[in-house]
């Protein structure tokens, strides 16, 4: 049996006819398994996860006394990760490396500083437009992106989130998260990764906890409490006709549907229909990885539950100024990059690449509906907002692309190219979720040149 996409169970509830949303069902999907049983193609994701302050610097950036421990010796497929790389040995297949890019978008002369690499490179690396000259004071550090970040873009795009004939677009436009709460100033763009436009910033929830009460808290309406309950009830003819032409599995996903939901009911717990409520986290850990870890699972979950396609983790803010006591580090990352000091600046940038392992080991372990990892069928995007912290060097901008967007996306490869536009990443990824952009980036930035050999 198929069913099309936006199959609903019809029923009546106080003399008025009514109707309740299903889950993701195998029935809802084509024979190949590649495409939903109406044609439309199988959801795919879009993510970002952001660490603050770049790399080490290094011989590439005028300090020839110093090893480039990031870039991998060789170019293609089957690199072997490098020192700083080495924490994603093992997932590394699924990750493709992107070095010598560097921001292309002009520099306007006034106001001042606006090639900061703290400004510049991370308006950059996320939207693919300079910094918006107006009301720009870099004495100040106050500024502002020209335009919605690529995030958001994404999570705007019709033909990605709800295309044509596939009804309603998921319950979160986009998720927004963040671990470190350490932040170089407490307005603009240092508090948020994720703008839908200019001064329009989209605040990261940074505890796990509240996630959890965005995810699946309890609304105050009562009515509406009611109401759910008793359209349950109306349906529920409908909902045995349709079970007994179901498959098992289908028979399987449908009956824990209604179990939930009616178990919502008693509890009075509100969610959406289809999820498996994980517990709710007892509080916010003030471990940064136990935190993401935390946080990612229940990031997994809202993404193999179809609420939300588009999601930023900011694991540290742009020119964070954390503390990594842990590592030994007795001053704030920001000031120890200003300060050269190497060795720490090492150890912190070894420490985010261990944080991201643990947020892309999560998505691969978790199932999407048609079997495929969360990993294989995303695109994270992993970077940062310049090269080096020592002198906010824009050249060698880290960038990572995680996940194959179902196998839309080569993965495993070393893409090196000195000098390149980074507003070729957004265009590259934008073309492997399919998004048609004939070019991408701005003010100086556009390209319509993809990374060679990934798409």
């Amino acid at each position: 049996m198929k069913l099309d996409r936006r199959t609903v169970l019809r029923g009546m509830l106080g003399g008025a006819a009514c109707a309740l949303g299903l889950p993701l069902l195998d029935a809802m999907r084509s024979d190949c398994g590649t495409a939903l049983a109406d044609g439309l193609p199988l959801p795919k994701r879009f993510g970002v996860f952001f660490w603050a302050n770049g790399l080490p610097w290094h011989g590439a950036h005028g300090h020839p006394d110093k090893p480039d421990l990031w870039t991998p010796a060789t170019t293609g497929a089957g690199y072997n990760p490098s020192q700083l790389l080495e924490p994603l040995r093992g997932i590394h297949d699924r990750v493709s490396v992107i070095t010598g890019l560097e921001p292309h978008t002009e520099v306007p002369p006034i106001p001042d500083g606006q090639g900061d690499g703290h400004m510049r490179g991370a308006a950059v690396a996320l939207s693919s437009d300079r910094c918006r000259s107006e009301g720009f004071h870099h004495p100040s550090h106050v500024f502002a992106f020209n335009r919605p970040t690529l995030d958001q873009v994404i999570a705007t795009t019709p033909s990605f989130v709800a295309p044509a004939g596939a009804g309603s677009q998921p319950r979160f436009k986009s998720i927004e998260l963040g671990v470190s709460r350490a932040l170089f100033h407490p307005y603009g763009h240092w508090m948020a990764i994720s703008h839908a436009g200019p001064d329009k910033l989209n605040q990261p929830i940074t505890s796990a906890a509240d996630l959890w009460r965005h995810l699946f808290g309890v609304p105050t309406d009562t009515a509406l409490l009611e109401r759910r309950a008793g359209l349950l009830d109306a349906v529920s003819d409908d909902a045995k006709r349709l079970s007994s032409k179901l498959g098992v599995k289908d028979r399987e996903r449908l009956d824990a549907h209604f179990s939930h939901l009616s178990e919502l009911q008693k509890r009075l717990r509100a969610t959406t229909a289809a999820c498996k409520v994980p517990a709710a986290p007892a509080g916010r850990s003030e471990d940064l990885k136990t935190e993401l870890e935390l946080q990612t699972r229940l990031l997994a979950v809202a993404l193999q539950c179809d609420l939300t396609r588009v999601f930023s983790m900011m694991f540290t803010s742009p020119a964070s100024n954390h503390v990594f006591s842990n590592l030994g580090v007795g001053a704030g990352m920001h000031q120890v990059c200003h300060d050269g000091n190497y060795n720490a600046v090492k150890a912190i940038t070894t420490y985010h690449m261990q944080s991201l392992r643990i947020f892309l080991d999560v998505l691969a372990s978790t199932q999407d509906i048609d079997g495929m990892s969360l990993l294989d069928t995303s695109v994270v995007l992993a970077t940062s907002e310049y090269g080096e912290g020592y002198k906010h060097h824009p050249k060698e901008h880290p960038v990572l692309l995680c996940g194959r967007a179902r196998g839309a996306l080569k993965t495993g490869q070393h893409v090196r190219i000195p000098g390149g536009n980074l507003s070729r990443v957004h265009l590259t990824i934008l073309r492997a979720l399919g998004i048609d952009a004939k070019s991408y980036g701005f003010n100086g930035g556009a390209t319509t040149e993809v990374l060679p050999g990934l798409v």
